[in-house]
């Protein structure tokens, strides 16, 4: 039975509103009503008591805000009446409960169909890299990516030439502006594609970006090391690299971030200098020569079952909406604790959304260190914000807010749910890998795509990623599972959607059983079920360049 409005936490002082509220409706509270003062629109949030001018504001349990002025019993929270604060939090003070993991006999026996590589982790996916070492190179990425793509039967997007040649039409034709504009243009055409002579090769990623030279040297070896971490990902079977020559991102700098995280790497790798071999044509050829031989090496891979514990999953949300934090991401914190228990691995980052929950992560963490090192990464990023005239409290964009998200800190007590609530067994500064398994925390941006990249360069061999406003966001290597936080976007937006957890909010589902849905979703695309974000060749990379980005 689907309900007006949701308590999150026994100690909240806020209502969220799970439908609209007309002015003078009642909702329950405490065993009595409360009247609403004015309109609640969904997913906006009430005070049912109401607040005085500095009085406090709690929701999933933590302080999230303070009234800015007097809010009337029944009224609405909205930016002009309510700001950003959070508790202090003291890594000192650590105290770790015991952790209460969930029942996962029933999946114990449960495998997925992925690639085992030599280091012995397991791909969901098996893909050839084309990567440049610096921007200079993105052109001939660009001119491998033509001669390859369509020959070999990778072109996947979808041909709107059909729309174009009949507004030409209506163009000769004499029509006016506003006869173009109420044309009804036939759909856009899926590129048919040719046979796949690599059919075992899931796609050939050709990755572009901004860096490699300028800035600090320290830009260099995090793009290195990102890199790295996406040729030893389990998710390829090789790369090519392009270099110039003389940027700062040298060829031996990546060889040795590679080294890092596998001593012992085996894959087929190609880096060819543009200043050595001369010309374009000299450059191209050799490029296209090795990429294809590393294609039929990399073609004689095959899925074999993997247990579940192989499985690593990055956790990510973007486009949020005030339902994010009560249906898609707690759903997530149900598959985050299923994994764990089970032996996997599971990536919370973006930082800057974890604000107010830090005394949370740090009372979870296995040991002090872990404690010291999250609260470190947190107050040097929080501090490099404030040092530029801004911080956390700027996170929220103009379209969390319309939907219901008032503060940072009331988005980010939403976000951390995905992380459930098992140890933080490492915390990693950006780009480290992931080489324990549990709950591991990865220093990143809030921005989803610097984010998503990130996880994947750690390890992530899936990733999920909740929305309530609906984002297109992939990655090039890893299945990005788009889960909807409410039954309108999936709705909505069924293009890009690929699980629906609004059934929690429409009374129909549980938290828990909406996760162990999720799971059983994320074991049939680690086998090689594709997502939308895969069919639609959403291929999203952006490094971070160590600053701030929120």
């Amino acid at each position: 039975m689907k309900h007006q409005v949701a308590r999150i936490h026994p100690a909240d002082n806020v209502l969220v509103a799970l439908v609209d509220l007309p002015i003078g409706t009642e909702v329950p509270w405490e065993g009595g009503y409360v009247t609403t003062a004015e309109a609640i629109p969904a997913k906006h949030k009430l005070t049912p008591l109401g607040l005085n001018a500095g009085e406090p504001v709690t929701m999933y349990g933590v302080l999230v805000g303070k009234a800015k002025e007097a809010i009337r019993p029944g009224g609405r929270l909205t930016t002009a009446n309510m700001q950003h604060a959070t508790n202090s939090y003291d890594e000192q003070s650590h105290q770790r409960a015991a952790w209460q993991a969930p029942d996962v006999s029933a999946w114990q026996d449960r495998t997925f169909l992925g690639y085992h590589r030599a280091d012995g982790r397991v791909g969901t996916a098996n893909y050839w890299l084309v990567i440049p070492l610096v921007f200079c190179e993105n052109r001939n990425i660009q001119v491998l990516k033509d001669a390859l793509i369509t020959d070999l039967g990778y072109e996947r997007r979808k041909n709107y030439q059909p729309e174009t040649r009949k507004l030409l039409e209506l163009l000769q034709a004499g029509k006016s502006v506003e006869e173009i504009l109420s044309a009804d243009l036939a759909a856009g055409e899926d590129v048919a594609q040719s046979s796949r002579p690599f059919p075992n090769v899931d796609g050939i990623r050709f990755l572009s970006h901004e860096g490699g030279c300028g800035g600090i040297r320290q830009d260099a070896q995090s793009l290195c090391g990102l890199l790295a971490g996406y040729i030893t990902h389990p998710n390829v079977a090789g790369a090519t690299v392009l270099s110039l020559g003389c940027q700062n991102a040298q060829a031996s700098m990546l060889q040795e971030e590679i080294a890092k995280r596998d001593p012992n790497f085996s894959k087929p790798l190609y880096i060819l200098d543009q200043q050595k071999l001369g010309t374009e044509e000299n450059l191209i050829s050799t490029a296209l020569r090795q990429t294809f031989a590393g294609l039929m090496i990399a073609n004689q891979a095959r899925r074999e079952p993997a247990p579940l514990k192989a499985l690593n999953i990055g956790l990510e949300c973007g486009g949020s909406d005030g339902f994010s934090g009560i249906s898609a991401n707690p759903a997530l914190g149900h598959v985050s604790d299923m994994l764990v228990a089970l032996g996997g691995s599971v990536i919370l980052a973006e930082f800057p959304e974890l604000c107010g929950v830090e005394q949370e992560l740090v009372d979870r963490s296995v040991e002090p260190a872990v404690a010291e090192r999250f609260s470190s990464l947190m107050k040097a990023y929080g501090d490099s914000a404030v040092a530029v005239g801004s911080g956390f409290d700027m996170n929220p964009s103009p379209g969390n807010i319309r939907d219901g998200l008032i503060t940072d800190a009331m988005k980010s007590a939403g976000a951390a749910r995905k992380g459930g609530s098992s140890p933080v067994v490492a915390v990693l500064d950006y780009p480290e890998p992931v080489t324990k398994p549990g709950l591991n925390l990865l220093c990143t941006p809030g921005n989803d795509v610097e984010s998503t990249t990130a996880e994947v360069g750690s390890g992530a061999n899936i990733v999920l990623f909740t929305t309530g406003l609906g984002t297109p966001t992939g990655n090039p290597i890893a299945p990005v599972i788009k889960v909807a936080s409410n039954t309108a976007l999936a709705k909505r937006m069924p293009d890009i959607i690929d699980v629906n957890t609004g059934t929690v909010i429409d009374g129909e589902e549980t938290i828990e059983q909406a996760g162990e849905r999720i799971l059983d979703y994320v074991i049939r695309v680690a086998s090689g079920e594709e997502v939308a974000a895969v069919r639609h060749d959403q291929t999203d990379f952006i490094p971070w360049k160590r600053g701030v980005s929120l």
